[in-house]
């Protein structure tokens, strides 16, 4: 089967689309026929060494497509089912093999390329929302990078929450996509200081949380907004990894609280899984959630994908076509 590969570490040039011997469903594993992979910004960090992981390696952690074959002691799950997965590496391929326990069904009429484009990115904002700060009416919070795929989720789920959500972006098209999601306020980060605006639009007082996936160049202010006792929910590194933080900063901010989370320990069961992928997943089926496909590459062209992602060139999801 053809697959991407990367045999070192470094930026997109490592990337390279090569036959490769085809994967077999082992015991307790289903073989996936992939319609489309979701692209993430993790598949960066895996590429360039931020995140180490065993080479030769076959990135991605998002598909979504058929069932064609199933390995010993699976139950529950048959070939010729439809289902998308997160969370497990090497889906930048034709077939992947994926522990039965982590695919979880498509709702009826729901396409494959419609939750490899929610589906990591959905449980990523749902589990922000309901269980790192459980967002409820009259929050106010402050979320970074609202254009991109998290980000225009978290702004839907965080107004179906009944919170106030300020929203940070570069520029007017991605502004135009914020308040399209639900933003309340829009802040063009390369036109006025975040925090001096989030100070100006709450009268002083910050905001209950923050959901800051840029990380370096934004960590510091994001501290500065938020209200005693808020919290710093730092879920992603686009722009660099944070330097560490003397404890006492969070004293002197206000008793402040600060989360690292990652998706695996929110999905921590299966039925923790299926639960919250069921909510994200029905309510897209539902047109409750509105998913945004920016851009759509073949498999091949995963490095130019990989290129437009971390040049900021791209608004909401993009998929990976085989």
């Amino acid at each position: 089967m053809k697959a991407i590969r990367f045999h070192e570490h470094g930026g997109p040039e490592v990337l390279s689309f090569e036959q490769v011997p085809e994967p077999t469903a082992g015991p307790g594993e289903v073989l996936v026929r992939h319609e489309a992979v979701g692209l993430n910004y993790i598949d960066t960090y895996h590429r360039s060494g931020l995140y180490p992981v065993g080479l030769p390696c076959v990135p991605g952690m998002e598909g979504a497509g058929s069932v064609v074959a199933v390995g010993e002691g699976v139950a529950g799950v048959a070939a010729g089912d439809r289902v998308a997965y997160a969370g497990v590496q090497g889906a930048y391929a034709e077939l992947a093999a994926v522990p039965a326990d982590h695919v979880v069904p498509l709702p009826e009429g729901t396409e494959p390329a419609d939750a490899a484009a929610v589906l990591l990115q959905g449980m990523t904002a749902h589990y922000l929302v309901t269980g790192t700060y459980v967002l409820t009416a009259g929050d106010t919070a402050l979320v970074h990078a609202a254009a991109g795929g998290v980000g225009l989720l978290l702004v839907q789920m965080a107004r179906m929450k009944g919170a106030r959500v300020l929203a940070t972006v570069s520029t007017p098209e991605k502004e135009e996509l914020a308040r399209g999601a639900g933003a309340d306020e829009v802040i063009r980060y390369t036109e006025a200081d975040f925090g001096e605006e989030v100070q100006r639009l709450t009268g002083g007082a910050g905001v209950e949380v923050v959901y800051d996936s840029v990380g370096q160049t934004t960590f510091d202010r994001s501290l500065d907004s938020l209200k005693p006792r808020g919290t710093m929910v730092l879920f992603g590194q686009s722009s660099g990894p944070v330097p560490p933080v003397d404890p006492q900063v969070l004293s002197q901010k206000g008793s402040l609280f600060l989360t690292r989370p990652t998706m695996a320990h929110y999905t921590l069961t299966r039925q923790e899984l299926l639960d919250r992928a069921g909510e994200v997943l029905d309510w897209t089926a539902q047109g409750r959630l509105e998913v945004r496909v920016g851009a759509r590459y073949e498999l091949a062209a995963a490095a130019e994908a990989h290129r437009a992602l971390e040049g900021r060139r791209t608004t909401g999801k993009v998929l990976l076509l085989p």
